[in-house]
């Protein structure tokens, strides 16, 4: 990539975090039924053509900076050792994210109000659902990737996912009921450990 081109890249990056980063604090601030894509524009300073150009409308802007998280840890999935099974890569992406990532939302007070509000609200719903699935197929293309399997034909790659991503959710959820006390790395390890310890199913043939 030439200097310009990563100046560019760079600018790009900027601009879409600084929308983002509005977004989430005007809904934090006053609710997401109060807040408009000229609010949000006016507060990251730049022109509502220019805001449409990065996000379809105020819903998807407040859970971009989720997908960016959701980007991070599939990198550190991708990154990990061959001969990790699919549950042990996912989980050591994970803490490899909360361990080493400052925007890892256990850091980040406001991620966790964020969150909470994603699950208790209904029109930032499809925005968040549709993020956490294109975060999801991602990992079963990389598990597929590590196992060399092909994710359209063989079902390996997505039940390992949905395994990982059953344990992470569940954890969050955990962590952003009221009152909990635990830390999400501590939560998230129990998660993964009660998956570890459940006893693989008997099959039958027919």
């Amino acid at each position: 990539m030439s200097t310009t081109q990563g100046r560019r890249t760079r600018k790009v990056q900027e601009s879409r975090e600084a929308m983002a980063n509005a977004a989430v604090d005007l809904v934090l601030a006053h609710g997401i039924d109060q807040v408009t894509v000229e609010t949000i524009s006016e507060r990251a300073d730049v022109s509502r053509r220019t805001f449409s150009r990065y996000f379809s409308g105020k819903e998807d802007a407040v859970v971009d900076a989720l997908r960016a998280d959701f980007a991070r840890i599939n990198a550190a999935l991708a990154a990990r050792p061959a001969e990790e099974s699919p549950l042990t890569a996912y989980y050591r992406a994970l803490r490899s994210w909360l361990d080493d990532e400052p925007t890892a939302w256990h850091r980040l007070p406001r991620s966790r109000d964020l969150l909470r509000l994603l699950h208790e609200e209904q029109s930032p719903l499809p925005a968040y659902l549709r993020v956490q699935d294109e975060a999801q197929s991602e990992s079963v293309a990389i598990v597929a990737r590590r196992l060399g399997l092909d994710a359209e034909r063989d079902l390996r790659p997505a039940l390992a996912v949905s395994l990982a991503v059953g344990a992470f959710g569940t954890a969050v959820r955990f962590w952003l009921a009221p009152g909990e006390s635990a830390s999400l790395p501590r939560l998230i390890d129990a998660a993964f450990a009660a998956v570890a310890d459940e006893p693989a199913p008997r099959t039958t043939t027919k």
